[in-house]
């Protein structure tokens, strides 16, 4: 065998996985939309009273055991986006999308938008929300450095 033959079949390989690739992305992109809309079809608006938030494992952050057994065994032990909070009487563990996590105040009431256990957006009850800037890094902070003299 030549080096074009072994090129040519190297090239195949590489089409025949773009290709099923780019099927398995329109397939789980397609599923992703259909949750997302049975999610905005049973969310429901609540005025919250948040205690605590952190990222923590599923099984440290006191979920129902129902959520634990209907996840995949290999994100169990990803870290998820976890806040606690009083709801009325009761103080729940509750899931939080990952874009509004850094907007959720600590021991603040706010009006949540909750579909189940996981919160879906975020709006303040008496003021609006802090947004905080980006995080700098280490680059961007010499060139500020640098900027300012």
């Amino acid at each position: 065998m030549d080096f074009l033959t072994v090129l040519l079949i190297v090239a195949v390989v590489i089409v025949a996985i773009f290709i099923v690739l780019y099927f398995v992305g329109k397939k789980l992109q397609k599923k992703q939309a259909d949750s997302e809309e049975q999610m905005k079809a049973i969310a429901q608006t609540f005025s919250i009273l948040v205690i605590d938030k952190k990222k923590m494992k599923l099984s440290e952050a006191n979920l129902p055991k129902m959520v634990l057994e209907q996840t995949p065994k290999y994100l169990r032990r990803s870290k998820v986006p976890i806040v606690k909070a009083k709801i009325g009487p009761k103080v729940m563990s509750l899931m939080c999308d990952a874009k509004i996590f850094d907007l959720i105040p600590i021991k603040k009431e706010v009006k949540a938008v909750i579909s189940g256990i996981y919160i879906t957006d975020v709006k303040g009850l008496r003021s609006n929300l802090e947004t905080k800037g980006a995080k700098k890094r280490f680059f961007g902070k010499i060139k500020d450095k640098f900027s300012k003299k």
